[in-house]
């Protein structure tokens, strides 16, 4: 088969077309068809070295596929089924074992490239309106990257939920699909001169000076100290990312000056601890897609062999909704 390895700590350079032997399934895996593997951020923190894994390493860990081979203690997937995954390491690959009890069936009526567009970018939305700082009816909330794959799909739920959504974004185009997923307001942050001061002001002045009850923070660096200045006090910030960098140490003392606000960093797996946790999550994002209330916006694909290509389009900040190789 073939797959793109990291071969070692860097930039999207280091990103290699390789031929490997089929894999095959350990007892509690199964062995899929790659229809179409996700291309996300932690995939850049991963080549890159900011996270740390061994190299070479196959990169990727979400997609969508066909299952062609079920391991011996495997009993409630089969051979023929349609399966997406968020927690399959190797996924950028014409084939990838992944573990059974990361695997979410795929209804009929939800193809292959929704199918793989969804899981990871999905079930972190899920998470950070449902759980993380529940979204109640008549909250205003700050989206960072609102065009981004997780900040449309943030939008939408967050709207479904009764909020009003501010977000930000990069570009006239991108505002335009912000406000088609439900975005009250949008600001644009490249027309700001001092995101840290300007940002927080145009806020306090679209809530009536009050600041904003959560802000979901996937951008990191750049947006941080404007966030934490944009909330109301007691509110809360989620920084669940770091496309622009990670954020330096945090005094606690900020939190204090800032209202008594609420700061975490959190990540998918501890949302998704147990199966029926992960299925709950999935089964609600799935039906809301079949129901036509959440629109997966897929806003480019690349073969599998221009990984590199595509690891470059997602850090320079140009591509809209969710990135997709195609093996």
């Amino acid at each position: 088969m073939r797959a793109i390895e990291a071969v070692a700590p860097g930039g999207p350079d280091v990103l290699h077309v390789v031929d490997r032997p089929d894999p095959d399934p350990g007892p509690t895996d199964v062995l899929v068809q790659v229809a179409a593997a996700g291309v996300n951020f932690i995939d850049t923190y991963r080549r890159s070295g900011l996270y740390p894994v061994p190299f070479p390493h196959v990169v990727g860990s979400e997609g969508a596929g066909t299952v062609v081979a079920v391991g011996s203690q495997v009993t409630d997937v089969a051979v023929g089924d349609r399966v997406a995954w968020s927690a399959g390491p190797g996924s950028y690959a014409e084939l990838a074992v992944v573990p059974v009890r990361e695997t979410l069936a795929v209804p009929p009526g939800v193809d292959d490239l929704v199918a793989a567009a969804l899981p990871l970018q999905g079930l972190t939305a899920h998470y950070l309106v449902s759980s993380t700082f529940p979204v109640t009816p008549g909250q205003d909330v700050l989206v960072h990257a609102g065009a981004g794959g997780v900040g449309l799909l943030l939008t939408q739920l967050a709207v479904a939920r009764g909020a009003r959504v501010i977000t930000t974004v990069g570009s006239s185009a991108k505002e335009a699909l912000s406000r088609a997923a439900g975005a009250s307001d949008v600001i644009r942050y490249t027309e700001l001169d001092d995101l840290t001061t300007e940002l927080p002001a145009l806020v306090r002045e679209l809530t009536g000076g009050a600041g904003v009850h959560t802000v979901f923070d996937g951008v990191g660096r750049s947006t941080f100290d404007a966030s934490l200045a944009s909330l109301r006090p007691r509110g809360g910030l989620a920084l669940f990312g770091a496309a622009s960098g990670p954020v330096p140490p945090v005094d606690p003392q900020l939190l204090n000056r800032a209202g008594s606000v609420y700061l975490t960093r959190p990540t998918l797996g501890h949302y998704v601890a147990t199966r029926d946790e992960l299925t709950w999550r999935a089964d609600e994002l799935f039906a809301a897609v079949l129901a036509g209330t959440l629109d997966v916006r897929i806003g480019a694909t690349f073969p599998l062999v221009d990984a590199a290509e595509a690891h470059r389009a997602l850090e320079g900040r140009t591509t809209t909704g969710k990135v997709l190789l195609l093996p």
